[in-house]
């Protein structure tokens, strides 16, 4: 009995024992196996595993001049990596297009200031006399202010976006002009469609008044009077405000055009065609507000008596006579000729009375 225990015990030691040294021996296999794999895989070839992303980041980086490839986004310049008319764009805009206009808008700063200062005032000759024609109904007079209003935000707005950067920063700070900038975006955008409403309602309004007609090219070979002697008739229009809704129409409908394209990526425009859009806006722009600036010095300081008609809906007798003598002409020939007491009085009597007053002395 007693050998027999002493056997069982036996058993059990050696069977522990046993147990230990496998436990010890997996532990020290466990603990050499990375090692010895490193040594492996240092001794062994490498092998290639083909990575998708590896070509086409080498056309993103444009080697060998490649600037498309493969994407799985679909889209117009899907297969586009990279526009390579970008950095073009770029620096035109930030190294052509931001200091030329400067330049340009400051000089005719100047040379308004100049023409004022050597050519004054252009007075009526015959003096401000106390009768009048009827010049524009109130609706004209409510789109000419309408598109003017838009127009000159429009204006302020994308000249904050085009110098905003190199002549608010400085002085505003970032806080403030980041805040000015995004204001300004968004509200050019969001009343750059009104504006093409607002052409299109000038457009039909007096289209059919600035038609060319004998005598205008005369006009402007006389610089409308400033070259030689005496007047130059012109019509209802002369050569000179013709030419101006024309460029506004013209000229206006490119900014409308390409604004729309930049305000609505989303129509299959290529980048190419977004960076074009861009420069022919801000030229057409900038050529159209040298336009305006010229416009709005005759009819605030430069002209007497040229902002009457826009504001009254009526211009002086002898303002018409030496500015529109055929015009003024028609008008004295079928008695259109009223007194400014009559103006007061229809100017008084409410706006019903008073449209249907003008409307009646309308000239077409």
């Amino acid at each position: 009995m007693r050998r027999a225990l002493f056997s069982s015990a036996g058993v059990e030691t050696a069977g522990f024992s046993a147990v230990l040294m496998l436990t010890l021996v997996l532990a020290f296999l466990l603990l050499m196996a990375p090692h010895a794999m490193a040594e492996t895989a240092g001794n062994a070839p490498a092998i290639q595993v083909p990575n998708p992303s590896t070509d086409l980041w080498r056309e993103v980086r444009q080697r060998d001049g490649v600037t498309s490839g493969r994407s799985q986004i679909a889209g117009v310049e899907s297969g586009t990596l990279i526009n390579p008319y970008g950095e073009t764009w770029r620096n035109f805009r930030m190294k052509q297009l931001i200091p030329y206009s400067g330049y340009l808008l400051a000089g005719m700063l100047l040379l308004l200031i100049l023409f004022f200062l050597v050519r004054g005032k252009i007075r009526v000759k015959a003096g401000i006399s106390n009768k009048k024609l009827f010049r524009y109904t109130l609706y004209e007079r409510m789109i000419h202010w309408f598109i003017a209003s838009v127009f000159l935000f429009l204006a302020l707005t994308g000249l904050i976006l085009l110098f905003g950067r190199s002549l608010l920063l400085p002085w505003i700070g970032s806080e403030v002009f980041s805040l000015l900038a995004s204001a300004s975006k968004e509200g050019h955008n969001l009343f750059g469609p009104v504006f093409a409403v607002a052409l299109l309602l000038v457009f039909i309004r007096f289209v059919r008044r600035n038609i060319y007609q004998k005598g205008d090219l005369t006009w402007l070979l006389k610089g409308g009077g400033i070259i030689g002697k005496g007047h130059v008739p012109s019509n209802f229009f002369n050569m000179g405000e013709k030419s101006m809704f024309w460029l506004l129409v013209l000229v206006g409908a490119v900014i409308v055009g390409s604004g729309l394209i930049l305000v609505f990526p989303v129509f299959g425009q290529a980048r190419i065609t977004m960076e074009l859009s861009h420069v022919s806006h801000a030229l057409t722009t900038l050529l159209m507000i040298l336009v305006i600036m010229g416009h709005i010095y005759i009819g605030s300081v430069g002209m007497e008596g040229a902002l009457d008609g826009m504001t009254t809906g009526y211009c002086d007798l002898n303002w018409a006579r030496e500015h529109h003598a055929e015009w003024a002409t028609l008008c004295e020939q079928e008695g259109k000729v009223i007194t400014d007491v009559e103006v007061s009085r229809l100017r008084g009597d409410g706006d019903t009375q008073q449209h249907a007053a003008t409307s009646a002395q309308e000239t077409g």
